[in-house]
């Protein structure tokens, strides 16, 4: 009975393993898949901005971006608060 059990198990974790493997290398080819894909599309788009003048055409014409707050500093006797009368 121990020995139906151990030889069950292990064809269970053998069985996982050659899964395992498989689905790493399905993701392996689809990471390469997705970089190539990228590396294109990056290629691309800077070749329309050259042809068509410096604008990408699909994309809508990018905001500015507002300037940033300035830090101050304030003293910490400004903050506290007065004592009650």
């Amino acid at each position: 009975m121990e020995y139906a059990l151990l030889a069950a198990v292990l064809l269970l974790a053998i069985g996982t393993r050659v899964s395992v493997r498989r689905l790493s290398r399905k993701l392996e080819a689809l990471t390469q898949s997705y970089w190539e894909l990228r590396y294109d599309y990056t290629r691309l788009r800077s070749r329309v901005s050259r042809l068509g003048g410096g604008e990408d055409a699909g994309d809508a014409p990018v905001e500015p971006v507002p300037p940033a707050p300035s830090e101050s500093f304030v003293p910490l006797s400004a903050i506290r608060k007065k004592p009650a009368q």
